[in-house]
């Protein structure tokens, strides 16, 4: 590229100096006149030539620099490049580089955080599948036993079937169904029940108070995957009875779950719903985060509403968000 610019560029300066000085040589100025003009012309073919390879070299590395952005991001290295060159054209693409960079950044960090999302909401499920499964098997001599315990695996096989579709449907909240005024007692029990043999192992109780017959404007599957969250929560990191307390006010149902551990450290209580932020070297930080934006999906929120003993609750909408105002209609009915 850069050879072609300066050859070129070197070809119109030695044609525009012939033109000019040509005529002028042989014009009748006699041929002292003529040398001189000759000796001037060569001259300007010089300085042509090195003003050639200076405009070269100042096209050709912008050139190659954007052919080499090119090349990363064909790659799969999103790096953008981050340089202009005051020339209009370079520059728009040079602009085109680096959105194409973001955008291929964005996706990459996209599929990232899917993966790691769908590793966590996947082992809670599994989790108290397996243990269902082992329930069963301890109860092999009992068949009243063995149905139960059945009858409660298929149900936390068709829950893990449902966040399945969840994680990995091509629009992850459409896959999750539609929003709608369900039972906020169905799906606390539903929770009990699947989390009841975890809680017996460790010789720990979950225990439900507050009232009864509450419901609320939400997508059951998403609720169950924020309460699976904080139950998870209390019971890994936390000690004691794990109480899950359901009340509600003018404008949200609201369900605490609260254990008797040593809680939230103060340095962590105003980042505990960031991403990665754990109160435990072993934790992964993600649960609390991806139960807040579930919530927020259905128009809730998740709140620590005390550190010490920890106290988690789920503010759920009462009614269906309402729709925006229609503007007013105009002209003849």
């Amino acid at each position: 590229m850069r050879r072609r610019l300066l050859l070129s560029m070197l070809a119109i300066a030695v044609i525009s100096a012939g033109v000019l000085a040509v005529p002028l040589a042989f014009a009748g100025q006699g041929w002292a006149t003529g040398s001189r003009l000759l000796i001037l012309a060569c001259a300007c073919v010089a300085v042509a030539a090195a003003l050639a390879a200076a405009a070269s070299r100042s096209l050709a590395a912008p050139l190659r620099e954007l052919a080499e952005a090119a090349g990363r991001l064909r790659s799969g290295d999103p790096r953008p490049l981050g340089r202009r060159y005051g020339v209009a054209e370079l520059d728009e693409v040079a602009d085109g580089l680096d959105s194409a960079a973001r955008r291929v950044a964005s996706l990459l960090d996209a599929e990232r955080e899917l993966a790691v999302d769908v590793s966590h909401q996947l082992r809670t499920p599994l989790t108290a599948l397996s243990m269902r499964l082992e329930e069963m098997i301890a109860a092999a001599g009992d068949p009243d036993a063995v149905r139960e315990e059945a009858a409660a695996a298929l149900a936390q096989a068709e829950r893990l079937a449902d966040v399945v579709s969840q994680l990995l449907g091509p629009a992850r909240r459409a896959a999750a169904g539609t929003a709608a005024t369900c039972s906020i007692d169905r799906i606390v029990d539903q929770q009990v029940t699947e989390w009841e043999p975890a809680f017996r192992r460790t010789d720990r109780k979950l225990v439900v108070t507050g009232e009864r017959g509450l419901r609320a404007h939400v997508t059951p599957g998403g609720l169950a995957q924020v309460l699976a969250t904080l139950i998870d929560n209390a019971l890994m990191h936390g000690a004691g009875t794990v109480t899950i307390r359901t009340s509600q006010n003018s404008k949200s149902v609201v369900i605490e779950v609260q254990d008797e551990g040593a809680g939230v450290p103060a340095e962590l209580v105003s980042r505990i719903f960031e991403r990665s932020v754990s109160g435990r070297p072993e934790g992964t930080g993600l649960g609390l985060s991806l139960a807040r934006t579930m919530a927020a999906a259905d128009g809730g929120r998740v709140e620590l509403v005390r550190s010490q003993p920890p106290v988690f609750a789920v503010f759920l909408p009462r009614c269906p968000p309402r729709s925006p105002a229609q503007p007013p209609r105009t002209g003849p009915a």
